[in-house]
């Protein structure tokens, strides 16, 4: 169960979380999903300037949600931002497994930062909050993360997940069976519903979805 916390919604009113909850088949992505991602891309390139990005609406949401937390949102970008500056710059995307790729591919469409967490490696009872000074974690692909005065997933055991990057406990690798994916919405409830019910689709076309539910915290 997430809920979000009184103090990151006095700072963000607009605040929601998408969470879609599944079990899937984590496995490499087919050929066609690729496609589907390079297609999204493409379409990036050929539709916003990089020097537009960060005064797109979704994009100028975020940022402004992370000033409202105390942090620089020009240093420490949320994860949608930056996938999209990778792809105007030219350099690409990483294809990594089905899962995450059907998050970066979503979150390049919605320009939401999303989130895909293994739900065996967190506990129950989830918060989206604000870190505190010393907050940080292990992350994917890189050492500790810093998540002091940012919005922040944290369980019973302590901060595991942001829109800016996720923690090596929570990630999605092959022996994930049921997973958890949040749409983290700085801007309200629009996009977020067939934001959501897209990621249902794609789970249940390229990962085996079953059991899907898909729920809007507010």
């Amino acid at each position: 169960m997430l809920r979000i916390d009184e103090k990151l919604k006095n700072l963000v009113p607009d605040c929601m979380v998408g969470v879609v909850e599944a079990e899937v088949k984590v496995k490499e992505s087919s050929e066609e999903l690729v496609n589907l991602l390079n297609e999204e891309c493409e379409l990036l390139k050929n539709n916003i300037k990089l020097e537009e990005l960060a005064s797109e609406e979704t994009i100028d949401a975020n940022r402004k949600a992370y000033k409202a937390c105390g942090k620089n949102p020009s240093r420490y970008r949320t994860s949608s931002e930056a996938l999209i500056r990778r792809v105007l710059q030219g350099k690409g995307i990483y294809f990594v497994n089905n899962i995450v790729d059907i998050n970066n591919l979503i979150s390049m469409k919605t320009k939401f930062s999303i989130g895909s967490y293994n739900t065996e490696n967190i506990g129950e009872n989830i918060v989206f909050t604000v870190g505190i000074e010393g907050d940080e974690y292990k992350g994917i692909g890189k050492d500790m993360v810093n998540v002091a005065n940012m919005p922040v997933l944290a369980d019973e055991e302590g901060k595991f997940g942001s829109p800016t990057s996720d923690s090596r406990r929570a990630a999605i690798d092959e022996n994930a069976e049921k997973i958890m994916m949040c749409l983290f919405s700085f801007s309200g409830k629009d996009k977020l519903e067939s934001g959501m019910n897209e990621i249902k689709g794609l789970l249940e076309k390229y990962a085996d979805g079953k059991n899907i539910k898909t729920n809007i915290v507010e």
